[in-house]
């Protein structure tokens, strides 16, 4: 069930860094970061355009314990070339993975917490980002399939567009804020390609309200919904840290007859309150102005209304 998760401190997911997002998810002291920045392992195609590198690669992997169990955590920061993956950085993303799910063929199935924040491939690195994407996902399945819960985490200021809006799709479970955006292709792609008419990308309250959180969240696309503050992600990442793990053909067909159903029920809508209006909030126009727990209250109203006209 879809809920919204009272937090208890003020920081914000949004505006926090990758390492402030790790800080403050993980029990205190008990992050232990893997290829970090004393190691300076570059992007090699950056300096060829006479562009700064990051000694992380834009993005932090490592394990640690939340709420005393023990997890793998990656955090894209998105301060760095929109969190862009890159050679590097998808390395690292990958061996995480790859790592998380060895561990659970040896017996230990410890979740993986992927902060996401990205707008996909790194331009620059072109064949080897797109690579890069392709073996994330399928690290990420493998991982899945051995047993291996994954938790997707998105608030931050780039989303979770192209590949890392594939991956979202991916995780076991997605948990996002109001702030949060996920999609294959960014606003900027699809009018650069279909033309303004389509999708204005300068009409923030249009992106917003066609790949925010609470549009997902309605969808289908996000499981849980939290406030904007690193409390509430990683309240709501303890209260996923259990639950099925498991990755089969029969998940695989049950979840293609939910997008089937999805299809058929807002296939026709061409804006957010129109999904909002078939799903039976109130004053759909202002969905989008409330706050977070009223939106909550009635989204889960008309849940009840749904299942009991089942």
């Amino acid at each position: 069930m879809t809920q919204v998760l009272a937090a208890h401190a003020v920081p914000s997911w949004l505006e926090a860094t990758a390492r402030e997002r790790v800080r403050a998810l993980l029990d205190k002291r008990s992050f232990v970061e893997f290829i970090g920045p004393q190691q300076r392992e570059t992007s090699p195609h950056l300096p060829l355009f006479e562009l700064p590198c990051a000694f992380d690669d834009g993005i932090v992997i490592g394990r640690g314990l939340l709420a005393g169990r023990a997890v793998w955590l990656a955090a894209q920061e998105s301060r760095f070339m929109g969190g862009t993956f890159g050679e590097v950085s998808g390395a690292k993303l990958v061996g995480l993975l790859r790592a998380a799910r060895v561990s659970a063929q040896l017996g230990a199935p410890h979740p993986v917490l992927l902060a996401l924040d990205s707008g996909g491939v790194r331009l620059q690195e072109a064949n080897a980002g797109e690579i890069a994407v392709s073996e994330t996902i399928r690290a990420l399945l493998d991982a899945r399939r051995a047993g291996v819960r994954v938790i997707g985490l998105v608030g931050g200021r780039s989303g979770a567009f192209g590949g890392a809006g594939i991956t979202a799709a991916c995780c076991t479970v997605l948990v996002i804020s109001r702030h949060g955006r996920t999609g294959v292709s960014g606003p900027e792609v699809i009018e650069t390609n279909r033309g303004v008419e389509e999708f204005d990308a300068k009409d923030r309250a249009l992106v917003w309200r066609i790949t925010g959180g609470r549009t997902r969240t309605l969808m289908g696309s996000a499981q849980r919904y939290v406030a904007d503050t690193i409390d509430a992600f990683r309240n709501a990442a303890i209260s996923l840290l259990d639950g099925p793990a498991t990755f089969d053909m029969n998940g695989a067909r049950a979840e293609q007859r939910r997008l089937a159903e999805r299809l058929a029920a807002f296939g026709e809508c061409r804006d957010a309150p129109d999904l909002w209006r078939k799903r039976g909030l109130p004053d759909p126009e202002r969905v989008a102005e409330v706050g977070d727990a009223q939106f909550v209250a009635s989204w889960l109203a008309s849940e009840e209304i749904r299942n009991d006209a089942r």
